[in-house]
């Protein structure tokens, strides 16, 4: 219709045209709705996922109270290893779509071809139907993490397992060596360099977990969108990458290595500040053993990167399968879920509801809730196009490169030159 409302009718003839070509709109909408059926007998929906550990169990509580609520429907969950493990699975069994599940747990990125191919079920009318939706009402869900699970402008997926990144601080070293919570980029530079020469070079100032997401947000804090079109030799990627590579050669920051994850030198008092998963503070927590103080504060930057995965569901289902797989999705992202599900795993709500109620934010046991208001504000996400996903890990790899380069006071310009080839290839691979 907004196409439609556009153009200037002219004549009858235009008029005639546009009735007709909104009535059948109208009939297509309401006959693909009506095929949503009430889920009236016993249906079985299968749930491929990569939860382990606190996350599986209360998914697993959370599923036995839907199953209770919802005795004609039986969700089988069937647990596939880590996410490099789910989608080489989910890769391998679309050769023969008829063995995939209901729903699975996936990036969008995975699941790029499958949209293609029509494997995927648009969720959209299930969103507004009366009976399994929210019957066109505000659904709660964040704008922004329901918008970066669309695929090609379809809304395929629903945001589940959610996370942004944060700074985790050490709140002891930073008071000892009189350093503020960094706010902006430039102040952790700074801080960084401070606590690094303070501590007569014992321990170092920063680091990042992941590189591609370093890489991103510093292009998208610049206002570039990732994309086939952004050169690894620019500019402004050079910019990005000299920020973190000169700071590693002065010796104040520091990537995870080996490690993996930054948490462990935090607890070990080696590094006093990194950035990395909101999701992960449960681990920092146990890690540090009450050793000292942490804090956590939202990322120094203007934009954040929301992560974790969505629902989405395949075509291959029957429609007593699909309305089922959707009540139950609709209870995952429910305000009670939520909040049980983020007090439980330190996954961000993506119920707007759950990050004001105080039940969330006052948790005494976590800092997170209360900075994720602040961490939310500006969200991006990987784009979905064609290899995408691909060319994301590549211009990680291509900056863990250079770091290595840079620890070694190595000149690393060749091998810029060398990480826009390869990012060229990866997009168009």
């Amino acid at each position: 219709m907004n196409i439609w409302k556009k153009a200037l009718l002219s004549s009858l003839v235009g008029v005639s045209l546009l009735t007709t070509a909104c009535s059948t709109q109208k009939q297509a909408s309401v006959k693909q709705e009506s095929n949503i059926p009430k889920v009236t007998k016993k249906t079985t929906v299968v749930f491929w996922h990569g939860m382990s550990g606190v996350q599986g169990a209360t998914l697993k509580k959370l599923t036995d109270e839907f199953e209770k609520k919802n005795p004609n429907i039986k969700i089988k969950l069937e647990y596939q290893g880590s996410y490099i493990n789910l989608q080489a699975k989910l890769n391998s069994t679309m050769q023969s779509p008829n063995n995939l599940p209901t729903i699975t747990q996936s990036y969008p990125g995975w699941l790029y071809s499958a949209a293609k191919n029509k494997m995927l079920v648009d969720l959209k009318p299930y969103i507004a139907d009366k009976n399994v939706g929210w019957n066109g009402k505000d659904s709660d869900i964040n704008a922004s993490l329901l918008n970066g699970a669309k695929i090609n402008g379809v809304q395929y997926g629903i945001p589940f397992n959610k996370s942004v990144e944060a700074l985790t601080y050490n709140a002891d070293m930073l008071k000892k060596y009189n350093v503020k919570v960094p706010k902006t980029m430039a102040e952790l530079k700074a801080a960084s360099k401070k606590i690094y020469e303070k501590s007569h070079h014992k321990v170092v100032g920063a680091g990042f977990d992941v590189m591609s997401n370093y890489y991103l947000l510093g292009l998208k804090d610049q206002g570039i969108d990732f994309s086939s079109k952004v050169k690894f030799d620019s500019k402004a990627s050079k910019k990005v990458i000299n920020y973190y590579a000169e700071g590693i050669k002065e010796g104040y920051f520091r990537t995870a290595g080996s490690e993996h994850y930054l948490s462990g030198p935090l607890a070990n008092e080696k590094v006093a500040m990194y950035i990395g998963t909101s999701a992960g503070e449960g681990f920092v927590k146990k890690a540090i053993n009450g050793k000292f103080k942490y804090g956590v504060a939202a990322r120094p930057s203007k934009y954040n990167m929301q992560q974790g995965t969505d629902i989405y569901m395949f075509n291959k289902a029957s429609a007593m399968q699909k309305a089922a797989a959707f009540k139950y999705m609709k209870f995952l992202v429910s305000k009670s879920s939520q909040l049980t599900w983020a007090n439980a795993t330190g996954y961000v709500p993506v119920n707007k509801q759950v990050l004001v109620d105080k039940k969330y934010i006052n948790n005494p046991n976590m800092k997170t809730p209360a900075i994720l208001k602040d961490a939310m504000k500006r969200l991006y996400s990987v784009p979905v196009e064609k290899n995408s996903n691909a060319a994301y890990v590549q211009a990680g790899s291509n900056l863990e490169n250079i770091l290595i380069a840079a620890g070694k006071k190595q000149n690393y310009n060749n091998l810029i030159k060398q990480g826009q080839a390869k990012l060229e290839n990866a997009w168009k691979q």
